[in-house]
């Protein structure tokens, strides 16, 4: 372990310690998080998922940041896009049930809300297959648009606010590796199981857990490139 690492370690253990340490800040925290959902799944997504690219780029490339990475354009968008997956996960874990029920499986959207059962784990992952295969093949497209726009910009803010040749982007992108890779084996393998457990999770826990899944597939990700 160099270094570097013990700092963003220590770093870590010093933003996190304050929740465990006084339960007031944690309340703070819980108060904050139902009155101001969409504000708080921004500061999530932007500190959590972005802080997983960083450690992606530590593994792959032996740094946390470098020229032309973007750390702050990249948190943007985390922000942006956590807003948007806190919206599809309200609107599936709403509606899939109430689809289920329309289909004869009239307590479906009591299953949610009951303690653990085979039940509620098929209705959990009823609601992960929907969102994943609807909403997710659009939102990474989005996200390796941004992404794509934000090395061709320098990583600077002010680069990424110039206008973006959207047209010229798609056509750019590796489409064999996004749909053979990132559509055919991340969404199956790993976004169905693991969002499976995240809507079994309470209400309130289930951005903060999606937000640490980015964290986990960014190294994953990693590792797996880090071996090719």
């Amino acid at each position: 372990m160099k270094r570097k690492d013990l700092i963003v370690i220590v770093c870590a253990l010093a933003l996190l310690s304050p929740f465990f340490l006084f339960p007031s800040v944690y309340e703070f925290y819980k108060e904050f998080n139902a009155q101001h959902g969409m504000v708080m799944s921004f500061i999530k997504f932007a500190l959590l998922s972005t802080f997983g690219e960083c450690i992606g780029l530590r593994i792959t490339h032996g740094v946390y940041n470098r020229p032309g990475f973007g750390i702050a354009p990249r948190a943007l968008v985390w922000g942006i896009l956590g807003m948007g997956i806190s919206m599809a996960m309200t609107i599936f874990a709403s509606g899939v049930p109430v689809f289920l029920a329309s289909l004869g499986m009239e307590n479906a959207p009591a299953a949610m809300v009951l303690p653990l059962s085979w039940q509620k784990v098929f209705v959990a992952c009823c609601i992960s297959v929907a969102m994943n295969t609807i909403f997710a093949p659009v939102f990474m497209t989005l996200h390796k648009v941004t992404d794509t726009h934000i090395l061709a910009t320098g990583g600077t803010l002010r680069g990424f606010f110039t206008p973006l040749h959207m047209g010229d982007t798609l056509a750019g992108l590796d489409w064999h590796r996004q749909w053979n890779f990132v559509f055919k084996k991340t969404i199956p393998l790993f976004w169905y199981p693991a969002h499976t457990v995240t809507f079994l999770l309470p209400g309130d826990a289930r951005v903060l857990f999606a937000a640490l899944l980015g964290v986990i597939l960014g190294i994953l990700l990693a590792v797996a490139a880090h071996r090719k």
